[in-house]
């Protein structure tokens, strides 16, 4: 079964990345196998400098993939940005619930908007809106959750996206 995306949008600083960090466990204590895909708009750089994988890379190879038992990492050219569920199609196989993706604010998944006091603090797609996530009380057509209510948060999430395997 293809897992199913779930995105986590807002502006930089607003809290996404710590509450992604603070959802994991509560998803996966509760069984799910969770993936995340995280949108760098401005780019990046994970490989270190003097490394092999490093080296490979800036040698020529389109593609460098480093293995350890337990761990594999890939470093690959792509001709342009990769919409998430294309990440999804090749690289997520098996043995995932869910993949929480980090950006991607204007498609059309389901989705919770992280702000700090209000919703108009990023331009965002509200097409697929889950939940809001914000310091202070917001009004609107979907659940409001303190950015601490992250068990209530994660009981929302299993209702919607509920496991599909025996466990």
């Amino acid at each position: 079964m293809t897992p199913p995306i779930l995105g986590f949008v807002g502006r930089s600083n607003s809290g996404k990345t710590t509450l992604i960090e603070r959802l994991i466990p509560e998803l996966t204590h509760a069984g799910y196998r969770v993936a995340t895909i995280k949108h760098a708009g401005h780019g990046f750089d994970l490989d270190t400098e003097g490394k092999d994988s490093w080296r490979h890379k800036r040698a020529g190879a389109s593609a460098v993939i480093v293995l350890s038992k337990g761990s594999l990492a890939m470093f690959a050219d792509v001709p342009e940005e990769l919409p998430v569920e294309q990440i999804r199609e090749r690289f997520i196989h098996g043995g995932i619930d869910l993949i929480i993706a980090e950006g991607w604010k204007s498609h059309g998944f389901p989705k919770v908007v992280v702000v700090r006091e209000q919703l108009q603090e990023v331009d965002v797609s509200l097409d697929g809106l889950l939940a809001v996530a914000s310091m202070k009380r917001i009004e609107c057509s979907a659940p409001w959750f303190d950015r601490d209510d992250v068990q209530g948060l994660a009981e929302l999430i299993m209702k919607q996206f509920p496991l599909q395997r025996d466990s």
